[in-house]
């Protein structure tokens, strides 16, 4: 098993492991939160931009530390077509190296630095973008993918 591979909880409960997807690149995206203005647009970008992906033999996987049943609000809210996973322990954002201590309005807390890596058909990271900007970061994930063939 690669340090990289993981289970966690789908929206529905189901275990979803990153080895189902061998064979195919993922898009693991790590976000702070359901619902919220940037994570919101974030998960639209990716939505709108689902085909593409396909295209490129490339699955979408979001990850928080949102329950399940806000993943199902989420999901049906925006019409999401891909896995949100519930990490509630934070212990795949600890292996992804995207928990992090944080400052906002001068407080310190602990969440989730969004952050997107890109895995290959064989389960090996090739590609990581950390402390990711909203605007244009789909964009550039599929740009990559353009790369890569």
């Amino acid at each position: 098993m690669s340090t990289l591979d993981f289970t966690l909880p789908n929206a529905q409960g189901e275990l979803i492991s990153l080895s189902d997807y061998r064979g195919k690149k993922v898009v693991l995206y790590f976000y702070p939160k359901d619902s919220t203005p940037g994570c919101t647009t974030e998960a639209c970008d990716f939505r709108d931009a689902t085909e593409a992906f396909a295209a490129k033999n490339t699955v979408i996987l979001g990850v928080s530390a949102d329950s399940q049943k806000r993943h199902q609000n989420f999901i049906s809210k925006y019409e999401l077509p891909f896995e949100l996973l519930s990490d509630v322990d934070h212990s795949v954002c600890e292996q992804y190296g995207v928990w992090q201590l944080k400052k906002n309005y001068g407080k310190e807390y602990y969440g989730i630095v969004r952050s997107t890596f890109l895995i290959n058909e064989s389960g090996e990271l090739i590609q990581e973008w950390r402390s990711v900007k909203v605007k244009d970061h789909v964009a550039e994930a599929l740009s990559f993918l353009d790369q890569l063939n």
